[in-house]
């Protein structure tokens, strides 16, 4: 059994070898991201928190939080888009349907079986996707509005509200289809997007199409999203944390090769704040009364992403606003952090940490 020293050890490896050189294709082109997905797929590291038993890595929660920081130093792209699929493996996981486990879980380490999600919808007040019961499953109606993995994933686990304040998250192709029965499902076209273009994002429009009980995953509260969001208000922090380092990472190279002291005291300045916040992050306890202090470091990490990318930015003078260069991609890659996963309680965190830093003088 590999250790999680051994296994971190050889994801940094092959993220800097064979990931990193390619950060800025990967970006952008989604035939290089999914050559990327390949790297992960044949070195078993798409189904990190799937149990062993069932052919994961049954990482340890810390293990993985490593495993997402380190994966968004070298490539936000990737990150996002593996994200989904391992999110989508621990969903599989705990879901009591035997059968969906034994056909999906064997295979999503390697990435012979690429599964989305589509929940965050959920947190609206009036989601736009709803379903019914009827006989042998549900039938769902409405928007499904941010599906990621168009061209990637075979399937994703959707999640529709039922009229009694539950939602049931079934299986779904993740491609325009249509029912015997005269339901159907339409992908739209890719967004076009600031950051992350090449993962393919999508809206799909559902029109009484059957979800029978054989794929559905689960059934809970629609509550459950909410309290979930409170007890993990840190999951996204790490993405945040990585994307710091490659801002750094760039201001490192820019001192090495211009030798102007005053990056050097940049990096060294940011990086003690960068150490500080992690180890932070990395200490901090879930449930309780927690939540208002790990909101607290949920902000923190956004904009210490976002003050280290726009460093990158700064150390890279004017070459820094081409389309390909790393800083570009990095200040792109610390929007999409910004507001991943976020809630109202998350954005006002953000906000009141960006009035709290500032001031102003008038002359």
């Amino acid at each position: 059994m590999e250790s999680s020293q051994a296994l971190m050890e050889r994801a940094e490896v092959l993220l800097r070898t064979e990931i990193a050189p390619k950060a800025a294709a990967i970006d952008h082109n989604s035939n290089t991201l999914q050559e990327a997905l390949d790297v992960l797929g044949n070195h078993t590291l798409l189904a990190l928190r799937v149990p062993q038993q069932w052919g994961g890595g049954g990482v340890d929660e810390n293990t993985f939080r490593c495993f997402q920081e380190l994966i968004a130093r070298y490539s936000g792209a990737l990150a996002f888009l593996q994200a989904q699929h391992q999110s989508a493996g621990s969903l599989l996981a705990r879901s009591e349907n035997e059968s969906l486990k034994q056909q999906y879980l064997p295979q999503m380490g390697r990435g012979r079986a690429l599964v989305g999600i589509s929940f965050a919808h959920l947190r609206r007040d009036h989601s736009p996707l709803k379903a019914i019961a009827t006989d042998g499953g549900y039938l769902l109606n409405g928007l499904s509005p941010w599906v990621t993995g168009y061209g990637f994933f075979q399937t994703f686990i959707v999640a529709a509200v039922l009229p009694d304040g539950r939602a049931v998250y079934g299986m779904v192709p993740l491609q325009t289809s249509q029912q015997e029965t005269g339901g159907s499902l339409v992908c739209g076209e890719p967004m076009a997007l600031a950051a992350m273009n090449s993962t393919q994002t999508v809206t799909v429009q559902f029109q009484d199409w059957f979800l029978p009980n054989a794929e559905v995953v689960s059934i809970s509260p629609v509550s459950v999203v909410a309290k979930s969001d409170r007890l993990n208000v840190l999951h996204h922090s790490f993405f945040a944390l990585g994307c710091a380092r490659a801002g750094l990472d760039i201001l490192e190279d820019a001192y090495q090769t211009k030798q102007l002291s005053f990056l050097q005291s940049a990096h060294q300045v940011l990086a003690a704040e960068l150490a500080a916040c992690r180890q932070s992050i990395f200490s901090a306890q879930v449930g309780g009364d927690r939540f208002e202090a790990n909101l607290q470091l949920r902000a923190w990490a956004i904009e210490l992403a976002v003050r280290c990318a726009h460093a990158a930015i700064t150390a890279s003078s004017g070459a820094a606003n081409g389309i390909d260069h790393p800083a570009q991609r990095v200040y792109r890659e610390a929007l999409v952090y910004t507001v991943s996963g976020q809630t109202s309680a998350v954005m006002e965190a953000t906000l009141t940490r960006l009035m709290s830093r500032g001031g102003w003088v008038m002359g």
